[in-house]
C-alpha cells in the first residue's frame, strides 16, 4: 500500500515528516510514504530544501493520499490548474488534510455536507468555503479525514495506519516514538483521539 504525502512549495515540515516518518515504520507490513510534489523540488516555509520523492501524478495510483499544509495554500487551493493534478477518488482511496490542506479538499469538492478540522489561521478561509469547522483536532467521515494543528499529524499517521495496516500496529508505532514515560499515555491520546473523531461523524 502506497501513500503519497503531498508537499507544496511553502509547507510545513511537521506535517509531511511527521506523518511520514509514522507511516513509514510500517514499511515491513507493506505500507509506506513518498513525499510527493508538484515539481522536482519544493522549499518549506522555513526554508528547507526537499526533492520530491514522487511527482504529483503519483497521486492517482497511491492507495492513500495526505495533503499537508503550508503558507502557500491559499495559493495551491485557488490554482485550478494545479487542482486539475489532484483525481482524488474517496471510494478507493484513503484521503485526508492537514490544517490548511482542508483547502484543497474544500475546493475538490470533497468536504461538501462535511465538517473539517484545520488550523486557527486557515480557519476563516476555509470557513469561506462553506465548510464547518470543528474545535477537535480530528475528524473523519468514511475514507475522508482532517486533522487540525500541527502536531495532530500524528492522529493522522495514526487513522491511516489503523485503517490499513490495523490498530496493534498504529499503537507499537507510537509506543516506540512516545517521550520516555509518557508511552502509554501518547499512545491512548492519539488512539481517542481517532475514535472520537470517528464516533463524531456517527452522532
Amino acid at each position: 500500500m502506497q501513500v503519497a504525502v503531498v508537499t507544496f512549495d511553502g509547507f510545513n515540515e511537521l506535517d509531511s515528516f511527521v506523518a511520514s516518518a509514522l507511516i513509514n515504520r510500517c514499511r515491513k507490513d507493506g505500507l509506506e510514504a513518498f513525499i510527493t510534489t508538484p515539481t522536482p523540488g519544493v522549499t518549506s516555509m522555513n526554508g528547507v530544501e526537499v526533492s520530491g520523492q514522487r511527482p504529483l501524478e503519483f497521486v492517482s495510483e497511491a492507495d492513500v493520499v495526505l495533503i499537508g499544509s503550508g503558507i502557500k495554500a491559499r495559493e495551491v487551493a485557488a490554482d485550478d490548474r494545479l487542482l486539475a493534478r489532484l483525481p482524488l477518488d474517496p471510494a478507493r482511496q484513503l484521503i485526508a488534510a492537514q490544517c490548511s490542506g482542508a483547502l484543497v479538499l474544500a475546493r475538490l469538492g470533497l468536504l461538501d455536507g462535511m465538517p473539517a478540522c484545520t488550523d486557527r489561521t486557515s480557519r476563516p478561509f476555509v470557513e469561506a468555503c462553506g465548510v464547518t469547522v470543528l474545535d477537535v483536532p480530528f475528524h473523519t467521515e468514511g475514507n475522508i479525514a482532517t486533522a487540525g494543528g500541527c502536531l495532530a499529524s500524528q492522529y493522522l499517521a495514526t487513522w491511516v495506519i489503523g485503517r490499513t495496516v490495523g490498530l496493534d500496529a498504529a499503537r507499537g508505532v507510537l509506543d516506540y516514538v512516545a517521550p520516555v514515560g509518557e508511552n502509554e499515555e501518547t499512545v491512548e491520546r492519539a488512539l481517542r483521539a481517532v475514535r472520537s473523531g470517528e464516533a463524531a461523524a456517527l452522532r
